[in-house]
């Protein structure tokens, strides 16, 4: 959580708060009160700190309905529907609140921190699933229903494993730092976080690095089907798990040139965020006040 003046976060609050497990051990409804406790309280910490604050942007992982600012579904967060985040915390805090999917929020806070050598950006954020965002011509690009470049679901292995979402086999499930623990607990039986595995393939441990190997080519076989659709020639990896970059670079890009149709190969620049958090947190703050 940050306050953003102009393109600067002037001061931030970190917190923990497992969503993911809220919603997992409580009814739906409980467990929106309980998601909305927590971040109204975080939120008023910082109004106390900067009551001159006009407006509040949130990027939240799942589908939003672009026009009531509503969580239609969060594949990762079961149980939530039609959820007013905007304006169920707008009522709490009297502030105006806009509600984003997060990876459109990070894209478009990469995009901001670039905007005088860009115009146009795909951003793969790389979490407990795994979201995308586009900026096409200095604009974000959310789709007619809101759920535009929702990359994790996209298939990716026919009848693989299930996602929340409803559907088997999307990408997230293989590409994601929950994807990587599945892949890893399938190969040796041990339960590890996507962190521990990292550090595991860096020291060369099979397993870990075929964990990640499976992720990089999910990943790139994924961004080599938009990249036809799209035709855009930036490309920003962020999220969590973008810390373990190292261990999927190279896998990553074979397989991504492989993929490939011909006329694109060698013209796609693939970077990792340096703004670490702070993509989101700009791009959502700035998205409230467009």
């Amino acid at each position: 959580m940050g306050v953003v003046d102009g393109l600067a976060v002037i001061d931030e609050l970190r917190f923990a708060a497992d969503f993911s497990t809220i919603c997992h051990t409580h009814a739906a409804d409980a467990a929106w009160q309980q998601i909305l406790a927590v971040t109204a309280e975080a939120l008023r910490q910082v109004l106390q700190r900067h009551p001159a604050v006009t407006s509040i942007g949130i990027g939240f992982p799942g589908f939003i309905d672009p026009l009531r600012g509503t969580v239609a579904q969060s594949p990762n967060l079961p149980g939530l529907h039609d959820a007013d985040l905007a304006g169920d915390l707008a009522r709490l805090l009297q502030r105006p609140v806009v509600v984003e999917n997060d990876a459109l929020a990070a894209a478009y806070g990469e995009y901001r921190l670039h905007a005088d050598s860009i115009s146009d950006l795909i951003y793969m954020g790389l979490g407990t699933g795994v979201g995308g965002g586009l900026i096409v011509n200095h604009q974000p690009f959310a789709g007619q229903n809101g759920y535009a470049m929702e990359i994790g679901h996209i298939i990716v292995e026919t009848d693989g494993r299930p996602c929340g979402c409803g559907n088997r086999g999307c990408m997230e499930q293989y590409a994601s730092a929950s994807g990587v623990s599945l892949t890893y607990q399938s190969l040796t039986g041990k339960q590890l976080d996507a962190a521990s595995i990292a550090r595991s393939a860096e020291q060369g441990d099979g397993d870990a690095m075929r964990a990640f190997d499976l992720a990089a080519r999910a990943l790139a076989q994924t961004l080599a089907h938009i990249l036809k659709v799209v035709d855009v020639r930036t490309v920003v990896i962020g999220g969590g798990m973008s810390h373990a970059w190292p261990v999927m670079e190279t896998v990553f890009m074979q397989r991504l040139e492989r993929d490939l149709i011909p006329v694109l190969r060698g013209k796609i620049d693939v970077s990792v965020s340096s703004s670490g958090d702070h993509a989101g947190i700009i791009g959502a703050a700035l998205l409230s006040v467009r």
